[in-house]
């Protein structure tokens, strides 16, 4: 069966937190979701490219690039690609209101759903108080997730080697800590408090990885999750519901095309 035939088409797609450039990045699955996913408008919400890991060490594989250019292709085949730059791709601040390739790239932008709902669309690291505040935490943290990461490398080789799924040990450990979950909460309650103060029914944003799709304090607050740890992204249907899709539980339960998830769980 061809992509074609299998595409799912939607009116906006939300896709945040990629990492291109860094080794943790899920490249190979997020090419693959493009592959098999349209929409009319696409939202990459921030931390697309890892600015702070490719000033450290130059890391660009083919897969990397080949995402870059499945983006651009959309955008010149119709589709509005909205960019907002999040902390990891903070140079893309400084180009606020330009265009780059058709990719409109915008601090923050306010979204209409079908339905008529007004949602604020951010980044969201603005909320978080360490990169506000202590900068220099953030890039310690950075690096202790990045050696997390690459412990879960190796650690979903074996996985694959005895036929077992993907499982994501920073995503664990960050959930099992109270502290990380306490950040979350907070988090949220900062991001729904901003939408309401400019007037409007949800936020959706990235930055904490950790995909979600609920009401806080009556606020629909919505957030893409990413693609280094859960490979998730949001979908707004065409009759203004929304969705977060988990894209490595699709291709491990056979709800893609048989082609798209080989691809997927290939490493």
């Amino acid at each position: 069966m061809s992509t074609a035939e299998t595409s799912r088409h939607y009116r906006a797609l939300f896709i945040s937190d990629v990492h291109l450039g860094t080794r943790g990045c899920q490249a190979d699955m997020l090419l693959d979701f493009l592959k098999d996913n349209d929409a009319e408008t696409i939202y990459l919400v921030g931390d697309i490219a890892d600015g702070w890991r490719l000033r450290r060490s130059w890391h660009w594989p083919q897969l990397h690039n080949d995402v870059v250019q499945k983006i651009l292709r959309k955008s010149r085949k119709g589709a509005r690609v909205i960019y907002i730059p999040g902390n990891h791709d903070e140079f893309l601040r400084s180009f606020l209101g330009t265009h780059f390739g058709g990719v409109e790239v915008t601090d923050s932008i306010i979204h209409e759903s079908a339905s008529g709902k007004r949602y604020l669309v951010i980044h969201g690291d603005q909320f978080d108080v360490v990169i506000r505040h202590a900068k220099w935490l953030a890039f310690f943290g950075d690096k202790a997730y990045v050696t997390a990461l690459g412990v879960n490398t190796w650690l979903n080789v074996v996985r694959r080697r005895l036929g077992l799924t993907y499982w994501s040990l920073s995503a664990w450990a960050k959930l099992k800590v109270k502290n990380a979950v306490s950040f979350i909460g907070r988090f949220e309650e900062a991001l729904s408090e901003e939408a309401r103060r400019q007037g409007v029914e949800g936020v959706i944003c990235g930055h904490i990885h950790h995909a979600a799709d609920r009401d806080v304090n009556g606020i629909h607050y919505i957030n893409t999750g990413d693609w280094v740890e859960s490979c998730t992204a949001v979908a707004e249907h065409h009759d203004g519901t929304f969705e977060v899709i988990r894209w490595v539980e699709q291709t491990q339960t056979g709800a893609v095309p048989a082609k798209s998830k080989e691809t997927a769980v290939a490493a």
